[in-house]
């Protein structure tokens, strides 16, 4: 026994002990534990902005009641929790795109601590999702978006079309018999009311995988078809098809950035030219084939639109959105809605449908966030998706309306370091064995690479002005945009049928389970 304290208090210390006067312990072992200590150091509180200590966690948890009670109290809600069967008539789908698990984990600290949890982290049903498309390991939106809203599986970078269809076949995109169509599609034919709001373009891989069908997401407009196609009468571009095709003529909202896909080079949006180089003015196009149908270019308009319109659609950025963080900093909250407000007022606008409705809601900018490695700006976006469901919750009524909360595909970023509780998440996990501390979020691959590398080695990060709001985090090796990740993502589910969300799913199984629950679509239906 004396022996054995003697030992563990060297180890503890740091102590260079010989193994030779501890007979029973071979010298393998002790090495294996030098090692282990090295596996696991002791925090340095120094680098850490907010180091934890008694005012930083609850004292309660410092005892072993405190956490008995709290599992205690968890297995009690799970035994409350009893399946709704009840009929669907309306269905929201949230998509996190690019909301990996480490995404959230990191938000739940930027949001006030790891005890927290976003708002759909408390719905009673969860399960995970397998992303691969049918040619790649690791997804795209474009192929995910098939299988989530459409469901079947892709090819990379295609969507609502089969996978016999290869990405840029300009012949085999227009071949409607290997069309496929949306929930949103199954929704309408039923009578239900439809629509969508991204902070991405409207035109963007996700929002279009409710209403197009084509052989390359990036065919955004004509011009873009023509340097793949030659001929853009060949090929209808995915603005074309928002404003033209089958499903999205009948949509009622249509809501997000992206309108330079709709203006001709020569005019404007936004305060920049159109992308458009056939002359065409798509928006007027859109409101010229019915006098009814209502357009609106800022929050301003969006927030003064009766709920009795009976379709809009809103371009509010000749891009994408801006992010959260630069709307409130260059004070664009009148021109830039937020995802909260752009899902309340569609919410609005649907319940008037008797028929009930289905609303696909995305919080896109998580992943481009994540493309540039500002990290700052992808957990700010996936804070903000947060608050939209929330909000959303307390205008719903959960015994007729399933909530479906999910991610498209994951992202190279890791949480990493034994950082204090309650640490800045954009701060320092550790020291490396170059005596310089390493950041708690870092990525795979990026342009992050650049800035905290040189040829003489990595650069201190403690030297690095780290304030702004598109700093770019580390990466291991570097590529122009960040890669997307193959892990599977997450599934949250509320409502009638969310029971169904359970265990580890193929991705298009998701549009299946909903259409059970509303009794739409050609599948399995609970009123069957």
């Amino acid at each position: 026994m004396k022996f054995a304290v003697v030992f563990s208090l060297a180890l503890l210390s740091g102590i260079s002990a010989s193994p030779s006067i501890y007979p029973h312990v071979s010298t393998q072992k002790f090495q294996e534990r030098i090692s282990d200590r090295k596996m696991h150091p002791a925090p340095d509180h120094s680098l850490y902005s907010k180091a934890a200590n008694a005012k930083d966690i609850n004292p309660e948890e410092l005892t072993s009641d405190y956490w008995l009670n709290n599992a205690k109290a968890f297995v009690d809600e799970q035994l409350k929790k009893m399946p709704n069967k009840n009929k669907a008539k309306n269905i929201i789908m949230f998509l996190g795109d690019g909301m990996s698990h480490p995404s959230i984990a990191a938000a739940r600290v930027y949001m006030g601590g790891e005890e927290k949890k976003l708002s759909f982290e408390d719905f009673p049903h969860t399960a995970s999702s397998k992303t691969y498309c049918v040619d790649r390991q690791v997804a795209d939106s474009a192929c995910t978006a098939t299988a989530y809203l459409q469901g079947i599986k892709a090819n990379y970078a295609t969507m609502g079309v089969t996978a016999e269809v290869l990405r840029s076949d300009c012949v085999e995109s227009m071949n409607k018999e290997k069309h496929t169509y949306s929930i949103a599609a199954w929704a309408m034919a039923e009578g239900k009311d439809a629509g969508f709001v991204t902070t991405t373009r409207i035109t963007h891989a996700s929002p279009g995988g409710v209403y197009a069908n084509i052989a390359d997401r990036d065919w955004e407009n004509n011009e873009m078809v023509e340097q793949d196609c030659e001929d853009s009468d060949l090929v209808d571009d995915i603005a074309e098809q928002l404003v033209y095709g089958e499903v999205a003529n009948k949509l009622k909202v249509m809501m997000g950035g992206g309108s330079r896909a709709f203006y001709n080079t020569t005019e404007t949006s936004h305060g920049k030219p159109g992308h458009r180089t056939d002359g065409k003015d798509l928006v007027k196009e859109w409101m010229d084939a019915d006098s009814k149908r209502v357009f609106v270019n800022d929050r301003k308009g969006l927030m003064a639109l009766s709920a009795d319109v009976p379709q809009v659609m809103g371009l509010f950025n000749s891009d994408h959105i801006e992010y959260n963080l630069d709307i409130q900093r260059d004070d664009l909250q009148e021109v830039m809605p937020s995802l909260t407000d752009m899902t309340l007022k569609a919410i609005e606008i649907l319940s008037k449908s008797d028929n009930g409705y289905f609303l696909f809601s995305e919080g896109g900018r998580i992943d481009h966030g994540h493309h540039k490695n500002e990290a700052k700006y992808a957990i700010d976006e996936a804070a903000e998706f947060s608050k939209a469901i929330e909000a959303t919750l307390k205008v719903v009524d959960l015994n007729e309306t399933l909530i479906v909360v999910t991610a498209d595909h994951g992202h190279v970023m890791t949480l990493a370091g034994y950082a204090a509780r309650h640490n800045d998440i954009f701060g320092f996990g550790g020291n490396g064995d170059d005596n310089m501390p390493y950041m708690t979020m870092s990525y795979a691959n990026g342009l992050g690479f650049y800035g905290h590398k040189t040829d003489a080695g990595r650069v201190d990060p403690s030297t690095i002005d780290r304030s702004a709001n598109d700093f770019r985090f580390p990466t291991t090796l570097p590529v122009d945009s960040e890669s997307h990740g193959g892990e599977d993502v997450g599934i949250w589910a509320i409502g009638p049928w969310s029971h169904l969300f359970q265990g580890t799913m193929e991705q298009h199984a998701i549009p299946h389970i909903m259409a059970y629950a509303a009794c739409i679509g050609d599948g399995l239906r609970m009123c069957d």
